[in-house]
């Protein structure tokens, strides 16, 4: 245990000290997120109507909360077939590192760094007017249930990297990610969307996080008296957790098996 924990962090600081070194990619993670803030916020807002009242912002920011953490699949994804496509995955695998340590490495850095993002988006929505209404207590759980989403997008990006081993087929991760992204309740009420679309979207895994986390916050919700709207704590817990159940033993059986 002492030898894995030392080789977790070994590979956390190693991911770090990469991002000290080149910090734009970091950067570009941290600030397009305030872009989708100030354009959906304020470039868009005027023409949306929120279900029941209330203000769009404060709609709309506990939705980007969560398409930031979605997204991040993104980053762990290419971090990890970069460094197959160098060879550093395979000099790791050559190395006597701990069984599951390169892979927890990598999760502990891009967990980091989805704090940082979730920082910097918390203190755009204070900025622009979104606040937190029902406490403390249920704040630090809204913003739990969003980290456990990243993890969980951390889980499914390490996996799909080793699956794949092609820094170029991001581009492929990027045409599933958006749509399940736009296709939830994020920016809009599933209500506006045509039936069919509707139904797709208030049973997205994002927008249970989303409806849960506008509950926890207090903010306005989309008001749907669906299995997912009456449960969405409880399932934007369990969702992720099923994820991490299923995908982190794959991941780890796949680093084992890479030469196979």
């Amino acid at each position: 245990m002492t030898t894995a924990l030392t080789d977790t962090a070994t590979l956390t600081g190693r991911a770090l000290r990469h991002w000290r070194r080149q910090p734009t990619p970091v950067l570009v993670t941290l600030l397009f997120p305030i872009l989708l803030v100030l354009m959906f916020g304020y470039l868009l807002g005027g023409a949306m109507v929120v279900p029941g009242g209330g203000d769009y912002r404060e709609f709309l920011l506990p939705g980007l909360f969560a398409m930031t953490m979605l997204f991040g699949v993104e980053t762990t994804y290419t971090a990890v077939t970069t460094d197959a496509a160098r060879g550093v995955t395979d000099r790791l695998r050559s190395l006597p590192v701990a069984r599951g340590a390169v892979i927890a490495g990598r999760a502990t850095a891009d967990a980091l760094h989805a704090v940082a993002a979730l920082a910097v988006m918390l203190a755009c929505g204070l900025a622009v007017g979104w606040q937190p209404h029902d406490g403390a207590g249920r704040a630090l759980a809204a913003v739990g249930l969003l980290l456990l989403l990243r993890l969980a997008m951390i889980v499914v990006g390490i996996h799909l990297a080793l699956l794949l081993r092609a820094p170029d087929s991001v581009v492929a991760l990027q045409i599933l990610v958006w749509p399940v992204g736009f296709a939830s309740s994020a920016f809009v009420a599933p209500q506006t969307m045509p039936g069919w679309l509707a139904s797709v979207a208030a049973y997205n895994p994002l927008s249970v996080t989303v409806a849960a986390c506008r509950e926890l916050f207090g903010n306005p919700g989309w008001g749907g008296d669906g299995f997912t709207a009456r449960h969405a704590v409880a399932l934007a817990v369990a969702w992720p957790l099923a994820v991490i159940a299923v995908a982190g033993p794959l991941a780890v059986r796949r680093w084992q098996r890479l030469d196979r």
